[in-house]
Order: C-alpha cells, then structure tokens, then sequence
C-alpha cells in the first residue's frame, strides 16, 4: 500500500485527546489518527450507500402503492427481539 504525507492541524485540545486515546490503546499518535480516519471514512461510505439504497426503496414503494404499516414492522420486532413467535407484517396498499 503506497502512502502519502498530509500535514494536518489539529487544535491543542483535539491534539491532546488523541494522544491521550492512544496512550491508553497502545498506539503511537499517528496510528491513531490513521484509524479514526479510516473509521470516519468507512462510516461516511457505509451511510452513502444505505441513503442510496433508502432511496431507491422510497421510489419504488412509491411506484408500487404498496408498503408496510411501521406500527405492524415495529410490533414485529419487537416481539422477535423479545423472543416472542411474531407473524410477520403484511403489505398494504397505500397512496400519498
């Protein structure tokens, strides 16, 4: 993997929180800040792509008048996360 130098500026206090996160894990400063990065970055990719997905959801629920009542989905799993036999929520048609 080739690398990069990017200088970056960080105020004093986010600057002695980061060494003092990576005292504690037993990093260096710089590991770090190159995992919290990458973590951010990751999460930011993984929310684009799960808004992507919402919205393509959204368009076809639209187009298809049909969709599901969030009072049955949420009954649902509420009672599957409780352990509980739950039928699962049916569709309904709808229109905006």
């Amino acid at each position: 993997m080739a690398t990069a130098t990017t200088s970056l500026k960080l105020p004093a206090d986010v600057r002695s929180q980061a060494q003092a996160a990576a005292r504690r894990q037993g990093l260096t400063p710089h590991a770090f800040m190159v995992d919290a990065i990458r973590t951010a970055a990751e999460a930011a990719e993984k929310r684009a792509e799960f808004v992507a997905q919402a919205r393509v959801a959204h368009r076809e629920a639209r187009k298809s008048g049909q969709g599901y009542a969030a009072t049955d989905v949420h009954a649902y799993f509420l009672a599957r996360a409780a352990g509980t036999p739950a039928r699962k929520p049916r569709l309904k048609t709808w229109r905006y």
